[in-house]
């Protein structure tokens, strides 16, 4: 082969690898990427509602309020699990297969969804409620994290990005489902209704605390939409990054005890999800308050996170009551 064939099957075989490549990551959508195709409508028998899913119990409860009992709802990840490091089962699997459509967060959080995108083949059906949302990066994220996309994943922090996944939600259930989108639109703007009262409440509750009390110190940074919607500065968390799955150093956790200290910090606030452990070593050794928060699950029935909207009235009600 001379010099002149040989660059030619060079160039024929990297612009081969190129066009591979830009398919694969074309088939996984993610939040802030180009749309993908509009979903599909669906074609129901009488009496029949969309078979939908939802990852995690948040998400769950506001497709449930968007989606009321024209739907019949799976959620994946069980009360009470940390969704950064749920595996689906078999079962799971199963219900992704049949879903009409599958609601996620987005923004990197469920990382158990992307070997199953193939698999299972959900693509063309995944819906990121965190699309349109701008995502922010914590002024301490851990320079390793690189799992969720630049930004802190916890979008539901801040009810305003709620109203976005409640748009989200109410789209696509209407693409897929026509003859009842004027129930999906009321559902829908009703519930936006009762966030826009939710984030009016909390501006109100944040105002008891005093500037300088506002300071936030969490088991992993979760806080960063309600951080930067209300006024509080996230001083830095035991887990280094966006996920529990980090493991902070010695001297990290050293780091941050001195920050407590030297900034006043009033309490250390720990999920109800997370091992504790660390969290009341970072709080023992410093002399605040451990305070226990619901973050990345609701609580179950008759417990006062039962809903977002009583999970986030609960973690306001227990952030000024340690902070004020």
């Amino acid at each position: 082969m001379t010099v002149r064939n040989h660059l030619l099957f060079l160039a024929l075989v990297s612009a081969l690898l190129v066009g591979l490549c830009a398919c694969r990551f074309a088939a996984v959508p993610t939040p802030g990427s180009n749309p993908r195709p509009a979903l599909a409508p669906v074609r129901l028998a009488a009496g029949e509602r969309l078979r939908v899913v939802a990852t995690t119990s948040i998400v769950a409860d506001v497709v449930a309020n968007v989606g009321g009992d024209r739907i019949a709802l799976t959620t994946l990840v069980p009360l009470g699990a940390d969704p950064h490091s749920f595996q689906p089962t078999p079962q799971d699997m199963a219900a992704l297969a049949k879903a009409h459509v599958v609601f996620a967060n987005g923004a990197g959080l469920e990382t158990f969804l992307a070997p199953l995108m193939d698999s299972v083949g959900i693509g063309d059906r995944l819906v990121y409620v965190s699309e349109g949302v701008a995502l922010l990066e914590a002024a301490h994220e851990h320079e390793g994290e690189a799992a969720h996309e630049g930004g802190d994943p916890h979008t539901w922090f801040d009810p305003n990005n709620v109203m976005v996944w409640a748009r989200s939600i109410r789209n696509a259930l209407s693409a897929l489902d026509s003859a009842n989108a004027t129930v999906y639109q009321a559902n829908a703007q009703a519930y936006i209704a009762r966030l826009e009262e939710l984030d009016a409440w909390i501006r109100q509750e944040v105002a008891r605390i005093p500037p300088n009390n506002r300071k936030l110190v969490t088991d992993h940074t979760a806080f960063t939409y309600f951080a930067a919607r209300y006024g509080f500065e996230q001083v830095g968390a035991i887990f280094p990054g966006y996920s529990t799955l980090a493991s902070p150093s010695a001297q990290e956790l050293a780091a941050l005890e001195d920050a407590i200290r030297a900034q006043g910090v009033k309490a250390v606030f720990v999920g109800k999800s997370v091992n504790p452990a660390l969290a009341e070593r970072v709080a023992q050794d410093t002399g605040v308050r451990l305070v226990f928060l619901y973050t990345g699950s609701l609580g179950g029935a008759g417990s006062p996170a039962s809903t977002y909207l009583d999970m986030m009235r609960y973690n306001v009600s227990a952030i000024v009551d340690a902070l004020r």
